[in-house]
């Protein structure tokens, strides 16, 4: 079995098992980090395809490490990507069973839906405006594979970007509606306030994200198409998830968005 193979099975079954793994870097050493990120990819590729050969469905792109605050507890220094599938998916206000995850995590998002494939070696941010049909308010749910979220770079890209669930707002608001870069987020716990950011701590602006995301994503071969959900990236920290609590992300130009967990 391939070293791509090992690792990939490895995630595998702590995600059927129900039980965090130890970090995968190790098995990437003696390579070039270039190397190690191909390597990376490669597992996530590996672990997605053969969900989508059970009957899922990609149905979009996450960037992950585009805050700063997220970079800074995690112990990495750049984003990456991950792939989302049908069954991610959940409804604004759905109960979400929390043995479904390992480890969650929530964090508050912009969402943009495209109508317009993205297909340019380079695209700029008009390209990404003129592609995207709306923008909907998000959180999301990430979980890690990786046992207390000791991960580094390719810990997390093996882990499909340590992807977990998303939830969509109901309300699509036009990006002319929007300033992107400058939106207040707030998310709550009840009364309390846990997490905090805006639209510039997502690479500057959450556009700037989607961007770096389209031309990754065609120098790869898989460029987004119609159709495609894009999570741009967090606005603040993540927060650890308390069962049995709701968490209701507040974005400037949204209507509230909620994971409520059971």
């Amino acid at each position: 079995m391939s070293v791509e193979n090992e690792i990939a099975e490895l995630l595998w079954d702590a995600q059927q098992r129900k039980e965090p793994c130890d970090p995968v870097r190790g098995r990437f050493e003696n390579r070039s980090e270039q190397e190690q990120v191909a390597l990376a990819y490669s597992v996530q590729q590996i672990n997605i395809q053969r969900q989508v050969q059970g009957g899922r469905r990609i149905v979009g792109r996450k960037i992950g490490l585009t805050s700063p605050a997220v970079q800074k507890q995690l112990g990495v220094d750049r984003p990456d990507f991950g792939t989302l599938l049908d069954d991610m998916a959940v409804v604004d206000g759905e109960p979400i069973d929390t043995s479904r995850l390992l480890q969650p995590k929530v964090e508050a998002e912009i969402a943009l839906v495209l109508d317009k494939d993205l297909t340019y070696e380079r695209h700029t941010v008009a390209d990404l405006i003129g592609a995207t049909a709306y923008a909907l308010a998000a959180i999301e749910v990430v979980g890690s594979r990786i046992a207390g979220w000791n991960i580094r770079f390719v810990d997390t890209v093996a882990d499909n970007a340590s992807s977990g669930l998303f939830v969509l707002g109901a309300q699509p608001v036009a990006l002319s509606k929007l300033d992107l870069a400058g939106v207040s987020m707030r998310m709550t716990r009840g009364e309390e306030t846990v997490s905090q950011g805006a639209g510039a701590a997502c690479l500057g602006n959450p556009l700037n994200a989607a961007r770096w995301l389209a031309d990754t994503l065609v120098q790869v071969g898989t460029p987004m198409r119609a159709g495609d959900v894009i999570l741009t990236g967090a606005l603040g920290p993540m927060v650890a998830v308390q069962a049995s609590q709701t968490y209701v992300a507040h974005i400037d130009g949204f209507a509230p968005v909620r994971a409520i967990f059971s």
